[in-house]
């Protein structure tokens, strides 16, 4: 059963960005993407690639971050 992880912290997306893990993002209790990496973040956003030319970019105080450890 795989590990679900909040990121929360500046170090907890470094983190998910060095090692590339899959992550969840909720929007208003919806999931609106899932399985994309983290490639970029700032204190309000955080850009998500699910393929090549696919980046997906959200709002970190609108949205809940989950890492998917397997």
């Amino acid at each position: 059963m795989p590990i679900n992880r909040p990121l929360l912290t500046d170090s907890d997306f470094q983190e998910a960005v060095d090692r590339k893990l899959p992550v969840r993002v909720f929007e208003d209790d919806h999931l609106v993407n899932s399985g994309a990496t983290v490639i970029r973040f700032t204190d309000s956003d955080v850009v998500i690639q699910s393929r090549v030319s696919d980046l997906a970019y959200y709002s970190r105080s609108s949205c809940q971050f989950y890492e998917v450890r397997p």
